[in-house]
């Protein structure tokens, strides 16, 4: 039986890590989905079947855990990074500025409680301590990770001789954090007495109102100041971007050029953006009821998968693919988004082209376009791991700041995010494919954050129950709910009462602002409408880069 001993017991052997790895790692998912009060924890679960176990005894060698450790949290914030990337800069605009304004203002409150509750209680809980709760509180992991390089950093620097162990505070401060913020918007609902089928009704009014949005439209052509103009020059006159894509003329349907001439009674299929499009229709002539399928008409149109790399951040005009295969681009679909096919608009892999002409004409479209559902599903690693090395150097470079005993560094966890942002919106421009199938990123995200907690759950396990029931746990848990719960109430209020923003987005936003999918699931499910996702997809890429940075500037500040 030796055999079964040495793969219970030998923190060194290969066979023991794997397997404690696994039933770590399995089981913490499987309880994760239990749901207390309908609510579940989901992976976080990971991180205290890990304690358990490493309460037990059962450890693993101390190199390879901080090796487990660090790459998975690499993996985890590199491919939040991606996802986040090409929403991250366009989240500031118009009514998201003021939504992640909000957004900050609860990062900022959160840190201002927990630095407050230090001073209170004049050093009771370490620094670093508190920062682990803060992380627990705000249900932020990526934070955890980055309070912890930062802490390696100063061991390695002889600020500090020993790093303190704080995902014991994340870990006690954690399942309250979810109450409180559920708790917090049902607070607010009960404050304001939130009528659901109004806030329903003004986000889908709002909702409706979406200027960007690709109109379709058939016009007869009956204004005399188009007639015999080209298509080109009606543009030039309208001062708005519209595609015609077919035109009924002489009873033959043809796709029109830009020196297309419109003449009294032609019949046109029109795609503008939703806001251009009361002007078009009044310049030109009045909507009609066209059955183009019913028409002798050569002509087809079909989606089109933008999947050969070389066409990737190349501008739509750029391919004048109506002067050379004679078809028209209607519009683009990225993300399950329509978007207006603006000649500006750059192409990215992974789109879906609407491509309006002859039937041999589009196939050459789709073979220049690559059109491969297959070479789309293949991973692009190459980009991913370019990503990451340059994440690691870039985060490992020193930033000296007056005040600051040490360099700051971004590390492992903001080195990463910085670049795979960076590289998500800006990736084309050199080259570099970012797509990845959203279930792709999603097993990548979920296979590093579980080795992330299940290494720091081993590492704590062993001290974690004398700390906290012998030592200050039950602080800890109330510190933890003041962190949670008082910035969001304040901001909450704010947001509803001052900027009026509708409550389902306030929900949203709520759970955005700590990155937790519990209390999104909880909104989503009470609502049954998609005004929580958007708040909360609105305010997740800012603050997710709040959390990771504020966290190691705490504790190089401070320390």
């Amino acid at each position: 039986m030796n055999w079964l001993q040495t793969l219970l017991t030998d923190p060194n052997s290969v066979a023991h890590i794997v397997a404690l790895y696994a039933f770590v790692i399995a089981a913490g998912v499987l309880l994760g989905k239990i749901k207390f009060f309908g609510i579940s924890l989901g992976v976080t679960f990971v991180l205290f079947v890990g304690i358990l176990v490493g309460h037990f005894g059962l450890t693993i060698n101390t190199e390879v855990l901080h090796f487990m450790r660090d790459f998975g949290l690499i993996l985890f914030v590199f491919c939040i990074g991606l996802q986040v990337g090409p929403s991250f800069f366009s989240s500031f605009k118009k009514g998201g500025m003021r939504m992640n304004m909000l957004a900050a203002c609860i990062v900022f409150l959160n840190i201002a409680v927990a630095l407050g509750l230090y001073y209170a209680l004049n050093g009771r809980i370490q620094l670093p301590m508190i920062v682990g709760i803060l992380s627990g509180a705000v249900t932020n992991t990526p934070g955890l990770g980055a309070a912890q390089e930062a802490l390696n950093q100063l061991q390695s620097s002889g600020v500090i001789n020993e790093v303190p162990k704080i995902a014991l505070g994340y870990a006690v401060a954690y399942p309250l954090g979810v109450v409180g913020i559920i708790g917090a918007i049902i607070l607010i609902r009960f404050i304001f007495r939130i009528d659901f089928s109004k806030e329903e009704a003004e986000w889908n009014s709002t909702a409706d109102d979406n200027q960007n949005k690709p109109r379709l439209m058939h016009i007869e052509v009956d204004q005399q100041g188009v007639f015999g103009k080209k298509i080109s020059e009606v543009m030039a006159l309208s001062g708005c971007p519209f595609v015609v894509s077919r035109i009924l003329k002489n009873d033959k349907v043809t796709i029109p050029s830009p020196d297309t001439i419109l003449e009294e009674g032609n019949q046109i299929f029109v795609v503008c953006s939703e806001g251009d499009a009361e002007t078009v229709i009044n310049l030109i002539g009045k909507e009609v009821f066209v059955n183009w399928e019913e028409l002798d008409s050569p002509m087809i149109s079909r989606r089109v998968l933008v999947t050969k790399s070389e066409m990737n951040g190349k501008k739509l005009g750029s391919l004048k693919l109506r002067n050379l295969y004679g078809v028209n681009i209607t519009r683009i679909n990225r993300s399950g988004v329509d978007l207006f096919a603006n000649p500006n608009l750059v192409l990215q892999v992974g789109d879906r082209v609407t491509v309006v002409g002859a039937e041999d004409s589009v196939q050459r479209v789709a073979d220049v376009m690559g059109n491969s559902m297959k070479r789309l599903n293949e991973p692009n690693i190459v980009t991913i791991f370019i990503g990451i090395l340059f994440g690691i150097l870039f985060g490992s470079l020193p930033f000296a700041f007056p005040g600051i005993p040490t360099p700051v560094k971004l590390g492992l966890a903001g080195g990463p995010l910085v670049v795979s942002i960076l590289i998500g919106r800006f990736g084309y421009k050199f080259n570099l494919v970012t797509y990845t199938t959203q279930s792709a990123n999603l097993m990548m995200r979920e296979i590093g954050i579980t080795l992330f907690l299940a290494s720091v759950g081993i590492g704590a396990g062993g001290e974690f129950f004398k700390t906290v029931v012998e030592g200050d746990g039950l602080l800890w848990v109330g510190c933890g709910f003041l962190i949670t719960f008082i910035p969001l109430i304040i901001v909450g209020i704010v947001g509803r009462k001052y900027f009026k923003i509708n409550y389902f987005m306030l929900m949203g936003l709520i759970a955005g602002s700590n990155t937790d999918p519990p209390a999104l699931a909880y909104s989503s499910q009470v609502t049954g409408s998609d005004a929580p996702g958007v708040g909360y997809s609105t305010v997740y890429p800012l603050v997710m880069f709040l959390r990771v940075l504020s966290a190691q500037l705490i504790i190089l500040m401070f320390m």
